[in-house]
């Protein structure tokens, strides 16, 4: 089994102080001598070897997805569908109002993606690229600054995040905007 890391020492270094860290933690009987040790997992204790044990630390947990991309809607027609199934499956949803030329609404994007992704089954998250639909939809939104992250519930705006300042304020913001009607 091969481990990728930017270098080896950077690699041996975590594996390192991650052992000691966890020595201190459980003991050093948690290391027996025949490369054994013993890990919990959902509740019950299973035997694995001790170099499974130490990469294990590596590997992202794969079943969930560390960011999904946002859906862009594209006029009022598709708003309405949206909101129409948001509502029937009682489901609230968030829109990034952004511009392509807006340096902020760019370095967010990626953010709220990795954000949709913590409530991939609660919620949906889309986005509206405001030069690129009609001003209806933009005048149905209510969008006078960009970024602006709405929270829509039962077909009607709820709550809105106005993101002019550092994106984990932002983000921060949203997420206890999420709170409040999760």
């Amino acid at each position: 089994m091969s481990v990728l890391a930017a270098n080896s020492y950077i690699l041996c270094r975590e594996i390192f102080n991650r052992d000691q860290t966890q020595q201190l933690f459980y003991g050093s009987s948690l290391l027996k001598s025949n490369g054994f040790g013993i890990e919990p997992r959902k509740g019950e204790w299973v035997k694995v070897a001790r170099r499974d044990w130490r990469v294990a630390g590596f590997w992202p947990d794969l079943s969930r997805p560390t960011s999904v991309e946002m859906e862009p809607i594209m006029d009022c027609d598709q708003l309405d569908h949206i909101l129409l199934r948001a509502r029937e499956l009682s489901q609230p949803i968030v829109i990034d109002w952004m511009a392509a030329w807006c340096r902020k609404c760019i370095y967010l994007k990626p953010k709220l993606e990795k954000l949709a992704a913590e409530y991939d089954t609660k919620m949906k998250f889309y986005y509206v690229d405001v030069n690129n639909v009609s001003q209806a939809l933009v005048k149905r939104g209510n969008i006078s600054k960009m970024p602006t992250i709405q929270l829509w519930k039962d077909g009607e705006m709820k709550a809105e995040v106005i993101g002019g300042h550092k994106a984990w304020l932002v983000i921060d913001e949203v997420r206890e905007m999420i709170q409040k009607f999760v």
